[in-house]
C-alpha cells in the first residue's frame, strides 16, 4: 500500500525582553496541533538572539511531538491496538 501526503507546519518566534517565545502549528489535514516552547537568557549571559530561538524552537517542536505521539496512541486504542508501553503523562503549556 503505497500513500503520500502533506503536513503543513509554521514556526512563530517572538522576543522581548531577553525572552523568547516559540509557536509551531500543525495541520495533518485531519489534525491541527500548536505546540509550545519558551527560553529566557540568563541576566549574567551575553544576549545571543539565536541561541534563544534555536532552544525554544527545539523545546516547541519537543511539545508537539509529545502531543503528535499521544494523538497517535490514541487512534491506536481507537483502532484496537494499544501501545505496549506506559501513556505519555499530560504536556505543559508554560
Amino acid at each position: 500500500m503505497s500513500h503520500t501526503s502533506e503536513w503543513k507546519t509554521h514556526l512563530y518566534l517572538f522576543e522581548e525582553e531577553h525572552t523568547t517565545k516559540v509557536r509551531v502549528e500543525l495541520d495533518t489535514g485531519t489534525t491541527r496541533l500548536t505546540g509550545h516552547g519558551t527560553a529566557r537568557c540568563n541576566p549574567t549571559d551575553k544576549d545571543v538572539p539565536e541561541i534563544g530561538d534555536e532552544l525554544a524552537a527545539a523545546r516547541a517542536l519537543e511539545n508537539l511531538a509529545e502531543q503528535l505521539k499521544r494523538t497517535a496512541y490514541g487512534d491506536m486504542a481507537a483502532a484496537g491496538a494499544a501501545p505496549q508501553h506506559a501513556p505519555l503523562t499530560a504536556y505543559d503549556l508554560g
